[in-house]
């Protein structure tokens, strides 16, 4: 199906591109979430009409991820969890434990944008974790997990 992207979507393209991609993906996921219309020659039309005002949210969008990456970056969020005697936590530290964590500092981050690159913490230390505010903006936060003996 072809569809003209209307945000930047990662490994697909940027605003305004007209790319093919599968129907399921196209129907399921990215015009539901506003992120593609299908590109007729109408839809394009409409799309260059609106193609400034886009561009302009496109732009806010970015500087406002932007904003809150600098803020973010190095933050260190400290977490606790029941561990045994040798350091192995009964249970693991996962991407809605940080997200948790990071609403209730002020930082609005959804769970999916916690990006666990080794998978879920298991062990008391320090680990470093990325959280993706938009596709141009990934930032290292630090991740304490300090063991409750129980």
């Amino acid at each position: 199906m072809q569809i003209i992207l209307l945000d930047k979507v990662v490994n697909l393209g940027g605003l305004g591109d007209i790319v093919k991609v599968k129907d399921g993906y196209a129907r399921n996921f990215l015009i539901p979430s506003g992120r593609a219309r299908r590109a007729t020659k109408t839809a394009i039309a409409e799309f260059e009409a609106r193609r400034a005002e886009l561009e302009q949210a496109a732009a806010a969008k970015l500087a406002e991820a932007q904003a809150v990456g600098e803020k973010l970056a190095g933050f260190t969020v400290k977490l606790s969890q029941k561990a045994g005697v040798d350091g192995r936590l009964f249970g693991s530290v996962t991407n809605h434990d940080i997200a948790d964590a990071l609403n209730k500092e002020g930082f609005a981050v959804a769970k999916a944008q916690v990006r666990m690159p080794n998978g879920l913490l298991k062990n008391v230390g320090d680990y470093t974790v990325n959280v993706g505010l938009h596709t141009d903006v990934v930032v290292e936060v630090n991740v304490s997990v300090l063991g409750e003996t129980a």
